[in-house]
């Protein structure tokens, strides 16, 4: 079987859950020996989760050996990413082989799963139904790639061992070759999470062709730093798309926090210069639909970060995955992807601005994205 990169990228509205459950099922289905997940949030009640509880359920019944890591805990101040949905008696009431990681002191914010030590599923997209339909993510399958999907396992030795993200993600990021002339290579963090964005922060640095931009928020300092660079010196074709919802949220804690105080004016510049559209979504609250912009994607040239990072301080810290993804190819589709979803929203509107009109008593008019 030839080695190779798959993508799927979802939009808010634009497919179906039944279509999604449709493709992980298959994904299971296909297990002959194990399967190792780890997701930060699982909720299988709806009719489509029922597929994919399904799938589950049978690959236990014909022998395969099934072990589930989830996310127990949430202790941020804000919302960002959001809590998860797992009902934690819900997933230890499965036949499989189960572990909650417990958030202290950050999150198990993972959405892997290995099959047959060869194959791996990773990406931005949680598994449940809001995900599946209402939020921008995207998966990618990494086929036929063994050593690709001994590192992630390694990864999820180091969460089934400790119990805890603290001490995990140090599994070292070495470049996995593919077919066709692709070269992959696995991040994890927190053990490599300082090094992995200085390492996105040189790539951006370097780029002369294009940058493109997907996450829900931006607050490593090394990125920031970064980017205000680039857009002020208009070194290359710069866009991107960031949740307006959540980054004001950090925003907010920002300018309470005067430690981080330092990050407003970066941001500032890269969301008015570099010209950012701002998915304004429904801000997080229990049974609230969750419909974030949740793509984490940066293009860099023809070099790509896709996963579960945030490209923000507290993703250097949860228990994270990115790869690095060195093909043109797959670099032109993810572009294409960013600017697709950026095209469907507003401009962001820059937070300093917006703060300072919060506190006046007013607050900017967003643009309608369908004017």
């Amino acid at each position: 079987m030839a080695s190779r990169v798959e993508l799927t990228t979802l939009a808010d509205g634009g497919q179906p859950a039944g279509r999604v459950a449709a493709e992980i099922a298959g994904f299971v289905n296909a297990a002959r020996e194990t399967l190792a997940l780890a997701l930060y949030d699982v909720r299988l009640e709806t009719e489509a989760g029922a597929l994919v509880l399904a799938s589950l359920l049978a690959a236990y019944q014909r022998g395969v050996r099934v072990r589930l890591l989830y996310n127990v805990d949430h202790p941020g101040p804000i919302a960002v990413p959001p809590p998860p949905e797992t009902r934690p008696e819900a997933i230890e009431a499965l036949p499989v082989e189960t572990r909650g990681i417990a958030g202290i002191p950050d999150l198990m914010h993972h959405k892997f799963c290995v099959r047959d030590g060869r194959d791996v599923w990773t990406g931005s997209m949680n598994w449940t139904e809001d995900s599946w339909t209402r939020q921008e993510n995207v998966v990618v399958r990494a086929l036929g790639a063994d050593r690709l999907a001994f590192a992630f396992e390694l990864a999820f030795e180091e969460l089934w061992a400790r119990g805890t993200v603290e001490g995990t993600g140090t599994v070292e990021p070495r470049p996995v070759e593919l077919d066709e002339g692709v070269t992959v290579r696995p991040w994890f963090t927190p053990g490599h999470g300082d090094a992995l964005s200085h390492r996105v922060a040189k790539h951006l640095g370097r780029a002369h062709r294009r940058i493109r931009i997907a996450s829900p928020v931006l607050t490593a300092g090394p990125i920031l730093g970064t980017l205000v660079e680039v857009v002020n010196e208009h070194r290359c074709d710069f866009a991107g798309v960031v949740d307006d919802t959540q980054s004001d949220d950090v925003f907010r804690q920002w300018s309470r926090n005067g430690v981080s105080a330092w990050k407003i004016p970066l941001l500032d510049t890269i969301v008015t210069v570099g010209g950012l559209s701002g998915k304004p979504s429904t801000p997080w609250s229990p049974g609230a639909v969750q419909d974030f912009m949740h793509a984490k994607v940066v293009v860099a040239d023809d070099v790509s970060f896709v996963g579960s990072f945030n490209f923000s301080r507290s993703g250097e810290r949860n228990a994270e995955n990115v790869l690095e993804i060195e093909d043109r190819a797959t670099a032109d589709a993810l572009a294409a992807y960013v600017d697709t979803v950026r095209d469907r929203y507003p401009p962001a509107t820059p937070p300093a601005v917006r703060v300072l009109a919060e506190h006046a008593g007013l607050r900017p008019k967003r643009q309608n994205p369908d004017a």
